[in-house]
């Protein structure tokens, strides 16, 4: 419990979050890098002032030629989803308790999250366009689309839904960077499996920290976080993505096939969402939660049947999607 409360008492959230954030200079410390010792894109690119530039360039190409039409669908797919990142953080700049013009509260982990975050979309957008094997055109379109077409994530403006949605997806994105990862290693790109590394392990650290989020507020108002969680799984969680359109189709129209091509990479699939929810009801101990009213407690024991549930669907639904969708990010 943490001190100043007590699990029997109800507050707002507006109070919890006020409360949280007189801790906000630890939790940036330990959960993000300081700016001038993190990496940046240019330390993992060609170097465009040296002499080498253009033989460098031409190795890349070479290393790229041998990736798979549905890798670079998802790494595409990937990309346009972390150069949506505007899109995030004006969504969170809007969550109740987090004060826009504070800059010492929830503003600043929003401000210095996004600005770690902003370096993954650089990257690798920079890195595709060097490959020659991406329509860059193409996904600037899909990217204007995404920012443009929003998010609606099913969690309003209330923080709790909120910090449960980013948990989930801080992990879903370090599963797929860091299988990316693996798979580009497996065909011969070193390099490009070293960058989805280091994504990926940015991800992780966010990924924690929404989590000890989320943590605080059990603590500090169990019943209500209990039901948040509870509402947003019954909602199931959209991947940041679900708006994802080519030119000249309908909102969402792409996002489908995106995900089938993961799904058949084993990048991130219906497996992955129910081993992360089950991660979640262990690590916020929500068996042994305490304090819960009525209701409380009726979500408690849907959150604990729900893995085993979602489990029984996934086995039954296994079966990989053929390939019947042509994404013109992507040049032969």
């Amino acid at each position: 419990m943490i001190s100043g409360f007590a699990n029997n008492i109800s507050h707002t959230r507006l109070e919890v979050m006020q409360f949280l954030a007189q801790k906000m200079d630890s939790i940036v410390d330990t959960y993000l890098k300081k700016i001038d010792e993190n990496w940046q894109p240019s330390d993992l690119l060609p170097d465009s002032t040296t002499d080498t530039f253009l033989t460098d360039v031409k190795e890349l190409q070479q290393e790229c030629k041998e990736l798979p039409y549905d890798y670079l669908a998802v790494l595409v797919g990937d990309i346009i989803t972390e150069e949506a990142l505007p899109t995030y953080e004006s969504w969170l700049m809007d969550v109740e308790g987090i004060g826009k013009t504070d800059r010492e509260g929830w503003s600043k982990w929003i401000r210095m999250w996004t600005a770690e975050e902003n370096r993954h979309g650089d990257l690798l957008n920079k890195y595709v366009y060097l490959s020659g094997r991406v329509n860059m055109r193409q996904m600037e379109i899909s990217t204007q689309y995404l920012l443009a077409d929003g998010l609606d994530n099913g969690a309003a403006r209330d923080p709790y839904r909120n910090f449960v949605y980013t948990s989930f997806q801080e992990m879903a994105t370090n599963i797929s960077h860091r299988r990316t990862a693996t798979l580009s290693k497996q065909y011969g790109n070193n390099q490009l499996s070293k960058i989805c590394g280091l994504i990926s392990a940015d991800e992780l650290r966010h990924a924690k920290a929404y989590k000890s989020f989320i943590t605080s507020i059990f603590e500090i108002d169990a019943s209500e976080m209990m039901l948040a969680f509870e509402d947003m799984m019954r909602k199931k969680i959209v991947m940041p993505a679900h708006f994802l359109r080519q030119q000249g189709e309908k909102i969402g129209a792409t996002f489908s096939h995106f995900s089938d091509a993961a799904q058949r990479l084993g990048v991130y699939t219906s497996a992955d969402y129910t081993d992360i929810l089950e991660s979640l009801v262990k690590e916020w101990n929500i068996s042994n939660i305490t304090g819960l009213n009525d209701a409380a407690e009726k979500a408690r024991d849907y959150l604990m049947a729900l893995p085993q549930r979602f489990r029984r669907i996934t086995d039954r639904a296994s079966t990989k999607a053929p390939l019947q969708y042509e994404f013109n990010w992507i040049t032969r």
